[in-house]
């Protein structure tokens, strides 16, 4: 995974309650996984908010990956 990717997703305490945004923004990640997972290309998106780049969408999905990339304990 490159870190070049991940280093566009920013998180600030101040910025849309601290969750993960693209490069300072208020484009959060989950915005665009749920763009994404309702169908959405990522040409479609990049059309549609002129500020994001075809990498910013992709860091979102590295990000997501990264995060569910830990083992899950279950206690009984």
């Amino acid at each position: 995974m490159s870190q070049s990717l991940l280093d566009r997703v920013t998180i600030e305490p101040g910025k849309c309650g601290g969750r993960p945004c693209i490069r300072g923004s208020r484009m959060r990640v989950s915005d665009l996984l749920e763009l994404l997972s309702h169908g959405a290309t990522i040409d479609e998106i990049v059309a549609d908010y002129p500020a994001l780049e075809r990498d910013d969408v992709l860091a979102a999905i590295a990000y997501a990956a990264l995060q569910t990339s830990h083992a899950v304990v279950r206690v009984a």
